[in-house]
């Protein structure tokens, strides 16, 4: 039921009415953080351009297809409730506070991580969790 809810609030969110164009980067974030909350990793993975590049414990790899994007959403070990958003054109930085998943423990609950994304008409087009080699204090990478 979780799942159903979540993808009917992705889709108001990212269509809202007819002709409302594409949804801003905001309202992109915040869809993929609902969908991946919810164990809605295909929702999420929807989120995602082809080829967009995700950067992460200073590795850099492509999710070329959607089931790339649905198994990076789905390896990710925690939920996270957004307790800061800055917008920078097609930037987004969100801070996120870390929970365990309904179906995974997570490995720091309660910690605060950032990630960067950047989207473009409606897509993720990069992910980037800063901090890679040395995280700042509160990251987990």
């Amino acid at each position: 039921m979780r799942s159903v809810a979540a993808a009917l609030a992705l889709t108001v969110a990212l269509g809202g009415c007819a002709g409302a164009g594409t949804a801003s980067p905001e309202e992109v974030v915040r869809s993929w953080s609902e969908a991946l909350n919810a164990d809605d990793n295909d929702g999420a993975a929807d989120l995602f351009a082809g080829g967009a590049e995700v950067v992460q414990a200073g590795m850099s790899y492509r999710l070329s297809r959607h089931d790339d994007a649905v198994r990076w959403n789905a390896a990710l070990p925690c939920d996270g409730k957004i307790v800061e958003l800055e917008v920078d054109e097609d930037e987004v930085t969100a801070v996120f506070v870390l929970s365990d998943s309904n179906t995974t423990p997570c490995d720091a609950p309660g910690a605060k991580v950032t990630a960067i994304f950047t989207v473009r008409d409606g897509k993720i087009v990069r992910w980037e969790q800063p901090g890679a080699g040395a995280p700042a204090p509160g990251d987990v990478v």
